[in-house]
């Protein structure tokens, strides 16, 4: 019995001890694992700040420049639309209804050729029965003219008779008034005539205007009625435009018109044809300045003689002003823009230091800068729109640039690998594209830079 007892009151502490080893054996690899975990953690981020410090720490190869004083010819680009050097709504000049249209939209009409035609029959009838009064004078006409000449021989023998003393000289004079009455007459059968013949003549003009011809050359632009449409004088028919000729009007500033001359030629391109320009000139400049713009109307001329461009196309016009003035210039792949706003990287100690700008005019490969950027600065011509915040730049032309065979690169630390800085055709985000993803630089080789 007490040999029993001792075996069980062994076996009881035996489990004990198993348990509470489990337990601190447990404890001990959880302890020990969240250790790991967090030393694996911090390494990972160490690592990754590297890699990072490393990515932004990249070499890009630039050519530098120095701003200059040059001549820029003076231009001004202006936009507008072009609109037909002639065009006319065809009306009838009087009221009738439309039997017949000749022409559709597109045709080619020339001038004084026909293009519609109204109703006459109650003008042909009206015409028929002027005819008839024409005729009535005519004949009233003969009549009196033959009593005139009867009268005028009664009177001659009137006159030998009272010569004679065969006639009271009474009767004498009762003749030369019958003579006086008829001449009357015939003045006044004269005057009927020429009536009749004008009222006739004015229904021979209403017929003919129920025929509507076309007043210029050109081509029916739009087509308002058809047949069996009652018009008056104030219903337009057709359309018709010219563009042989075509007209661009624009408003130009005040500094601008003083400039500009009737004659001034302008290249006017169109975006329907962007590879195209076509020649125009200045034709007329308004004398007076709207005060609200302070700017005057010009218009330009557009000859199109194979009627490519076509009316109320949008166009970009470039005046050339014939004149020049000195100004900073910049070379045009040294711009770089930012949002709206531009500027262009210049050299201050060895290191590049971005600079707001305001430009001009454009001039082959060279910009003006108006503003803000003296003569004679150097800036980063060839690989300024591959640069962005906190790269190094490796001066391999121009200003700065270090002796062959030194190796040296100006903002930077030697035996750093540059990054390729053109023909990736991948600009960052302060070049004219946009914020794209910038380009993917070469990690700096550990310990380069310290010599190990």
């Amino acid at each position: 019995m007490g040999d029993r007892l001792v075996s069980s009151t062994t076996k009881v502490i035996l489990a004990l001890v198993i348990i509470a080893g489990g337990g601190a054996g447990y404890y001990f690899m959880q302890h020990a694992g969240g250790e790991g975990s967090a030393t694996g953690a911090k390494g990972s981020a160490a690592a990754k700040a590297k890699m990072a410090s490393a990515a932004a720490m990249r070499t890009v190869t630039v050519e530098t420049v120095e701003s200059r004083l040059g001549r820029i010819k003076e231009r001004v680009m202006l936009t507008g639309a072009l609109k037909p050097k002639e065009q006319v709504d065809v009306t009838p000049k009087t009221a009738g209804r439309v039997i017949n249209i000749v022409v559709n939209v597109g045709d080619v009409v020339k001038q004084n050729s026909l293009i519609a035609e109204l109703e006459d029959d109650e003008l042909q009838q009206q015409m028929n029965r002027a005819k008839a009064s024409v005729n009535v004078a005519s004949a009233s006409l003969s009549q009196r003219e033959a009593e005139l000449a009867n009268a005028k021989i009664t009177l001659q023998r009137a006159d030998t008779l009272l010569r004679d003393g065969l006639i009271p000289r009474q009767q004498y004079e009762q003749e030369t008034t019958a003579l006086r009455v008829l001449e009357a007459q015939v003045q006044l059968a004269r005057a009927q005539r020429s009536q009749a013949e004008a009222e006739l003549r004015e229904l021979g003009i209403r017929l003919e205007q129920t025929k509507i011809y076309a007043p210029i050359d050109g081509q029916v632009a739009a087509r308002f009625v058809d047949m069996g449409a009652l018009v008056g004088p104030s219903t337009p028919l057709v359309r018709v435009v010219n563009i042989a000729t075509l007209i661009t009007a624009t408003s130009v500033s005040e500094s601008d018109i003083g400039k500009m001359r009737v004659g001034t030629t302008a290249t006017v391109k169109v975006d329907a044809m962007p590879n195209e320009a076509f020649l125009g000139r200045v034709a007329r400049i308004s004398p007076v300045l709207d005060p609200s713009t302070r700017t005057a109307n010009v218009e330009i001329e557009i000859p199109n003689p194979g009627m490519a461009l076509r009316a109320e196309m949008f166009v970009r016009v470039e005046m050339n002003l014939e004149s020049t003035r000195q100004a900073v210039l910049v070379p045009r792949e040294g711009l770089v823009y930012r949002g709206e706003s531009s500027g262009v990287y210049i050299i201050e100690d060895g290191k590049q230091t971005f600079r707001y700008v305001e430009t001009g005019l454009t001039q082959d490969d060279d910009v003006e800068v108006t503003g803000n950027l003296p003569a004679g600065t150097v800036v980063i011509a060839k690989g300024a729109s591959m640069l962005r915040e906190g790269d190094r730049i490796e001066i391999v032309s121009g200003p700065g640039s270090a002796p062959k065979g030194k190796g040296t690169r100006a903002g930077g630390q030697d035996g750093a690998v540059p990054a390729r800085a053109e023909g990736d055709g991948r600009p960052t985000s302060d070049s004219t594209q946009g914020d794209r993803p910038a380009l993917q630089a070469q990690r700096q080789v550990p310990g380069a830079a310290s010599g190990q």
